[in-house]
């Protein structure tokens, strides 16, 4: 599958973040959360919002 979640954790005070990656390059990664379920909440409101957001164009 060329796109996934990457949750995992960093720095010293062992935050959670998510990665969105397609074809192995991260898109994006979210701020860092003070819980695995705070990040799991992140990833399916990224899932159920995502889809239908309108693009804002600053050009």
């Amino acid at each position: 599958m060329p796109a996934n979640f990457s949750l995992s954790t960093e720095g010293k005070a062992g935050e959670f973040r998510v990665r969105f990656k397609y074809n192995s390059e991260v898109i994006f990664s979210t701020e860092g959360y003070s819980s695995k379920s705070n990040a799991q909440n992140a990833i399916d409101s990224i899932k159920k919002n995502g889809p239908s957001a309108p693009v804002e164009d600053n050009s």
